[in-house]
């Protein structure tokens, strides 16, 4: 029944908020007007998205309803037979996909025989029936948390050419959405999902994510196993839960987003699949230790469907996009953000770390929330979350590192909240 429902991706402000505070007016009550100019949150880059030129919401729909009894579904074949767009996984000629190649899906392929991109042109005869598809090899099964799927969990895809994903690549990788009723004078009337940023599975039960858009109260639902919101075609569907309660850090200032780190109950556990998993977390820091996060220089991975750039031009994501940065060290990162609009005195707090600062790589508005990934020495393919986005000054500002919420520094509260609930934290442990 949720894939009914419209996703909407709204334009949040700077730091993914649009109840709790807006960083621009913040930096400017603390540090005076820029010159000119915005900033931006820390957000993707990639060409592949929705206007956001207008002053009301982005909506993204799916688009057309997949059981539609008005659609046409008849499609001409490559010999000139009349055949019927189906499912890439509901047609026997696909069946050699994993083998040999054929059938693999172009994502950028958005002007064939079908009108999705996910769908092909089926001889009827090789037309398969819709509860038994044709699915690929499993890969092997790995225990534990953290594991990424760099070839995509069974669709086998190319044309990745802004920064997509592969689908279910990074599994722990959740949307964070308010249910709105589409009429404010019908509160108990149809409801809207309406997209607020990114979050991570920590736990069946739980998701990481900032708490900069979630303090307000709004009724939330997580939405995991997402990857393109245009499509409900994927043979793995995404899941939605709603929240039941939200734990958010007892020190978290909505003025300087210092402990921006929140915890989100569901009311039922997810399921795992392919496309659903759960993340790492970094170690518990021993007693009188610093909670560090990786070295400078390790390359992580920033996910989202936020702007690809800060501003009216920006356009939220339809696909789920990937971005590589490297980790910065508090100092280096506190220097180059002293020659922002900060201003020289300006003291990065011990709970954020940085990634970033390399032109056009960036997370940017809407990506709040979502998990910095960074690999686990000596286990391929394998990654914990070092960071949640949090802030920036500007999107992909050559030199201007993103600022992080340093997830190991939090460990202890996310495993006190985790264990109060009566979860498990070795869940997240590797």
């Amino acid at each position: 029944m949720y894939k009914a429902l419209i996703l909407l991706f709204v334009a949040a402000v700077h730091s993914q908020t649009g109840n709790s505070g807006d960083l621009d007016s913040v930096i400017s009550q603390i540090f005076g007007k820029p010159p000119g100019g915005n900033t931006g949150n820390t957000g993707n880059t990639g060409n592949t998205g929705v206007d956001d030129k207008s002053k009301g919401p982005s909506t993204i729909v799916p688009p057309f309803k997949p059981n539609d009894p008005n659609q046409d579904l008849s499609c001409k074949m490559d010999d000139g037979n009349i055949g019927e767009c189906v499912s890439y996984y509901l047609c026997n000629k696909n069946n050699t996909v994993i083998t040999d190649g054929v059938g693999v899906i172009d994502i950028r392929f958005r002007d064939g025989p079908c009108q999705s991109y996910i769908d092909t042109c089926c001889a009827i005869p090789d037309k398969r029936d819709p509860d038994n598809p044709i699915k690929p090899d499993p890969e092997p099964l790995r225990e534990g948390c953290g594991w990424r799927n760099p070839k995509g969990a069974d669709i086998r895809t190319t044309g990745e050419t802004a920064g997509e994903t592969k689908f279910g690549e990074f599994p722990w990788m959740v949307a964070i959405l308010k249910i709105e009723p589409v009429n404010d004078k019908e509160p108990e009337g149809q409801k809207l999902n309406v997209y607020v940023g990114g979050g991570s599975l920590i736990h069946p039960s739980a998701v990481l994510t900032a708490a900069h858009y979630v303090a307000a109260g709004n009724p939330l639902r997580v939405r995991a196993g997402e990857w393109d919101t245009q499509s409900t075609k994927e043979i793995y569907p995404f899941q939605d839960r709603d929240v039941a309660s939200v734990e958010i850090h007892k020190d978290f200032n909505k003025g300087n987003l210092f402990y921006d780190v929140a915890v989100l109950f569901l009311a039922k556990p997810m399921d795992l699949a392919p496309n659903v998993g759960v993340a790492c977390l970094p170690p518990v820091t021993p007693p009188g230790q610093r909670a560090n996060p990786p070295p400078s220089g390790t390359r992580c991975f920033a996910t989202g469907w936020g702007k690809d750039r800060f501003g009216k031009e920006g356009r939220y994501q339809v696909i789920l996009k990937k971005i590589e940065v490297p980790v910065v060290d508090h100092a280096t990162c506190q220097d180059a953000l002293r020659r922002t609009r900060l201003g020289r005195r300006f003291e990065l707090h011990s709970s954020f770390m940085c990634a970033g600062g390399e032109k056009d790589k960036d997370t940017c508005k809407g990506d709040g929330g979502s998990p910095l990934s960074c690999p686990i020495e000596y286990e391929q393919d394998r990654f914990m979350q070092s960071g949640i986005v949090a802030w920036g000054i500007g999107c992909g500002e050559d030199g201007t590192p993103g600022v992080y919420v340093n997830v190991a520094n939090m460990r202890n509260w996310i495993d006190d909240k985790v264990a109060g609930k009566g979860l498990d934290p070795r869940v997240y442990t590797y």
